[in-house]
């Protein structure tokens, strides 16, 4: 697409699809339409998830202030209903006097009771962060059957190992994944990149920022001075690459693996996937304002960057841009994994196909998301099959990052409503936010993710606010648009989470494909647990599980509308998923 082209419809799209705008309905709007009505109700009240997430001052003196955190979506204790993890930020003057009276923000547990409520467990489970808190993933690396937590921050991380009991204990030392001191974690995954059985860690360097002596910068955005300036300007940190010892440490393998962040790029999200499709998996990594990274993955325990080959280490113009958050998907069931990236504001959000063996082409525009996505500041992002139809559709979180933003002075809101794409089978989309009732939601969203946590057969999102108290949107009526089958992976030879593993699914005509993965979104991770809607179809004709290690498990003539679990070598097994109780 030529520039003047591109110009011209960022233009159209700041005058027309800005605040209070309501997107214009059209015959083929309406002949997409789900038969059922289909509605995301924030319950986060109810459900007895409100804490007020800090990051830093209300005046956002530094970049540090304006990023916000994120949250995941896991079962810690294996009662069949899945938990909440969130991550909370800090101040700079906690940062630079700890010994301050009072109780420094901390990160909160919320078990899920099963009936809708949730309880608040972080101090007894002993998973409180420390520090100032980003993000986190969720996967069990010691192969216990509990899933333990990676909490990453601005300085020190921490690794939480699950005791199987309710608690958590701190074993960042033992395992030897802390970090630095000053270095701004933007994004980790989980992944067993050497297919050894145990998972290993990527961790994405941000910036390197030293709050005893900031950085003095200058800059406008739209004409506007900002006190939040970066990270252009400032300099980036390494990321690292973990493997897993298999005896609960890790070894950096960084350069010895062939992943050293020479350039010290502004990492964000991360993904381990098997991008073209030859079994081993990958590294994706999204920058900040410099090109994105594509390690792929040579078999022999080392990587080549390969990301301008594969054509997403820029978009389809050859720019760079803003890359936050990163969804893994198959957009139109061929078997190849997309991608989708949130930007800046004034800049597209980025739909790549996979066309076949990691070779991406940009469709945002003739998929129709390009221009709606212009005037957002996107942050996390997701696929999630909202109406069960059987094909992905795209959640995006936003949120403007300069406060400036509060008074009116630029295009964009600071408070924006998320948006939401219905996929229309022919990798085209159209926005639906509106329709689903989110059309008045404005927040200043940052992390959030995905999971069907009441167990009713729909997908359900979190959104975590910067300075605001979290969005909990209950999908209302997507199971009742379309049948679903839910996987839930659990390995023998491979890791115990199946991290991994390629799921094929076939109801008649309709055939999906998905994989067991962590991370990605933006400071945030989605349930591990694999959805698949299903549309009319009844039943399920067969259901595939590639596992890492290479062995293949089938299931056959499966009921729809249910959730089954799948152990490496063995098969079906008893599945965990419960319906929820009713209130007492």
């Amino acid at each position: 697409m030529g520039l003047k082209r591109r110009e011209f419809l960022r233009r159209l799209a700041a005058s027309a699809t800005l605040v209070g705008a309501t997107p214009r309905k059209n015959p083929a709007a309406a002949q997409a339409a789900t038969e059922a009505d289909i509605t995301f109700r924030n319950v986060a009240a109810e459900a007895g998830i409100t804490p007020l997430i800090v990051c830093g001052s209300k005046d956002k003196r530094s970049i540090l202030e304006v990023n916000g955190s994120g949250c995941v979506w896991f079962d810690y204790n294996n009662d069949g209903y899945v938990d909440l993890y969130i991550v909370n930020g800090s101040t700079l003057e906690w940062m630079l006097s700890p010994s301050l009276p009072g109780e420094p923000p901390r990160n909160y547990l919320y078990r899920n009771n099963g009936d809708g409520t949730f309880t608040d467990v972080t101090l007894q489970a002993g998973v409180p962060g420390k520090g100032w808190g980003v993000g986190a993933v969720a996967a069990d690396y010691n192969n216990d059957g509990f899933v333990d937590i990676f909490v990453y921050n601005y300085g020190p991380n921490i690794l939480y190992r699950n005791n199987g009991n309710g608690t958590f204990t701190d074993v960042t030392a033992k395992a030897g994944v802390a970090g630095d001191n000053i270095i701004w974690s933007g994004g980790a995954a989980f992944g067993d990149y050497d297919n050894d059985g145990y998972l290993d860690l990527y961790v994405s360097g941000y910036i390197n920022l030293d709050l005893r002596h900031p950085p003095h910068l200058h800059c406008s955005f739209e004409g506007v001075p900002v006190t939040a300036c970066g990270p252009l300007g400032l300099p980036g940190a390494p990321d690292a690459l973990y493997h897993n010892n298999g005896d609960g440490t890790f070894t950096e393998v960084t350069a010895k693996a062939g992943v050293t962040d020479s350039q010290l790029r502004y990492g964000f999200a991360v993904a381990f996937e098997d991008i073209d499709g030859d079994g081993r998996p990958d590294i994706l990594v999204m920058n900040d304002s410099v090109p994105n990274y594509f390690y792929h993955n040579k078999g022999d325990g080392t990587f080549e960057e390969m990301g301008v080959l594969a054509g997403m280490a820029y978009n389809g113009d050859g720019h760079v841009q803003s890359n936050m958050g990163l969804a893994v998907g198959d957009i139109d069931n061929d078997g190849w994994m997309d991608l989708f990236v949130t930007t800046f504001a004034d800049d597209n959000f980025t739909l790549f196909h996979n066309v076949g063996h990691g070779v991406f082409d940009d469709i945002s525009y003739p998929s129709g998301i390009g221009t709606p996505t212009i005037p957002f500041q996107g942050w996390s992002t997701f696929f999630l099959d909202y109406n069960n139809d059987g094909w992905k559709d795209i959640f995006c979180v936003e949120g403007h990052i300069y406060i400036e933003a509060l008074g009116g002075k630029m295009r964009a809101p600071y408070r924006q409503r998320p948006q939401i794409f219905e996929n229309l089978h022919n990798r085209r989309f159209r926005e639906v936010e509106a329709e689903l009732g989110l059309g008045d939601l404005y927040i200043p969203g940052r992390g959030g993710a995905c999971c069907d946590y009441d167990n009713d057969g729909d997908l359900d999102a979190a959104i975590i606010c910067i300075d605001d108290r979290p969005v909990v949107l209950r999908n209302d009526g997507g199971n009742r648009a379309g049948n679903w089958l839910q996987v839930k992976t659990a390995g023998t030879k491979s890791n115990r989470d199946g991290i991994g593993a390629l799921v094929k699914v076939v109801a008649g005509d309709l055939v999906q494909y998905d994989r067991v993965r962590t991370g990605c979104a933006f400071y945030s991770q989605c349930d591990m647990r694999l959805h698949f809607g299903l549309g009319s179809h009844q039943k399920v004709d067969s259901v595939e599980i590639h596992w890492p290690s290479g062995h293949v498990d089938r299931l056959l003539d499966l009921a729809a509308n249910q959730a089954v679990a799948v152990r490496e070598g063995q098969g079906r097994i008893a599945s965990p998923y419960k319906p929820f109780r009713k209130k007492r």
